[in-house]
């Protein structure tokens, strides 16, 4: 099953300055260069590739990934993208997509689109005539669907696909997938490789730029972020004998060291044999996270009282001194942060940098 955003919608958007970089950002991507091609309007699949290096002289461009290698021989017209985030290149990069993955978590409005999605397509037009086909991958990729939008290329840098699921797509479009592990592609390596098979490499880049300055100064406001340890974990509250504990490969633990902070040593000690996302420790071993300045785990209002009620998870000192940053799950912000984007990551950054000061001014 496939459907398409909404046109009527009610969102609490960020600051009116957010949306007007994004548009900024479009304008300079399709005005930029007398000698290419121009255009006023981004649309499906499409944009403008700077003078200096006109697009068509980009091309063919091989991106390796984990099964193999993708060769996109010209310059896509109609891109379409599948699992996490992906969508978000494109979009920041003025395209429009054909077609992008329906996001459920998180989705505070249920109809399938995040907020800094929503508002970046808004921001080009994308709302209007040129809405992207939402793809519904609840039981999988819809090759179907997909293959329906007869995209040139699948963007997937970001992604747990199996091999099978590549070939697949490759059988569609030619798709880039992750250059290593399963889900650990960050958001900046997101934006380069997706951007270079748009032909966008560089502007890819000065968007990375951007979000880097934004980055450094929100952490200028916020000086005990700067250098703590940490730990990211989920742990069921229903069921708290297990600790899931993402490794150094999660995007989400690397965005948190692009805030300044450090994985704890027992984290990276956990994780040394593994090449999976996260590993399972038992709450009886909580006492390994001893070296933890600060601990960020995902829950509610509720969610610290009811660690350091816990007899084995309170004995992280973490918890005890109540150095907890707890990211409110299934909220735009968790979506924001889980799978960080170009997109994501300046729209969640002073919500996200306000639980890591808090948390850190109670490291001793």
């Amino acid at each position: 099953m496939s459907s398409a955003l909404p046109r009527a919608r009610r969102r609490a958007l960020r600051p009116l300055q957010y949306a007007a970089v994004v548009a900024a950002t479009a304008l300079a991507l399709t005005a930029c260069g007398s000698d290419g091609p121009t255009g006023g309007d981004a649309t499906a699949g499409g944009s403008t590739p700077t003078a200096d290096a006109p697009a068509a002289d980009l091309f063919p461009v091989t991106i390796p990934n984990t099964f193999g290698a993708t060769t996109v021989e010209s310059k896509p017209e109609r891109v379409a993208t599948v699992n996490w985030g992906n969508h978000d290149v494109p979009i920041a990069l003025g395209i429009v997509p054909v077609g992008i993955q329906k996001s459920t978590y998180g989705d505070d409005d249920t109809d399938g689109v995040l907020p800094w999605t929503f508002e970046a397509l808004e921001a080009i037009g994308g709302t209007d005539e040129n809405l992207p086909t939402l793809f519904d991958e609840t039981a999988g990729i819809p090759f179907e669907s997909v293959a329906n939008t007869e995209p040139d290329v699948i963007l997937a840098a970001y992604s747990g696909l199996s091999k099978e699921d590549w070939t697949t797509l490759q059988g569609i479009a030619p798709t880039v997938s992750y250059p290593n592990a399963a889900w650990g592609t960050n958001w900046r390596d997101m934006a380069l490789i997706d951007g270079q098979a748009l032909g966008l490499a560089d502007e890819a880049q000065a968007l990375i730029d951007d979000v880097e300055a934004t980055i450094a100064e929100g952490l200028a406001a916020r000086p005990d972020i700067e250098g703590k340890t940490f730990a990211y974990v989920w742990i069921d509250q229903a069921n708290a004998s297990k600790i899931s504990l993402y490794t150094p490969l999660d995007s989400r633990v690397q965005l948190v060291n692009d805030l300044g902070m450090t994985d704890a040593p027992s984290v990276v000690d956990l994780a040394s044999d593994t090449d999976a996302f996260y590993v399972e420790l038992s709450a009886e071993q909580a006492d390994v996270l001893s070296d933890v300045d600060v601990l960020v785990a995902y829950g509610d209002d509720s969610t610290l009282a009811a660690l350091q009620a816990d007899p084995l998870l309170s004995k992280i000192p973490a918890v005890a001194r109540g150095s907890v940053a707890v990211v409110p799950d299934a909220t735009p912000l968790a979506a924001a942060t889980s799978g960080p984007t170009i997109l994501s990551v300046p729209w969640a950054l002073d919500d996200y940098l306000d639980l890591f000061q808090a948390a850190a001014e109670k490291v001793g």
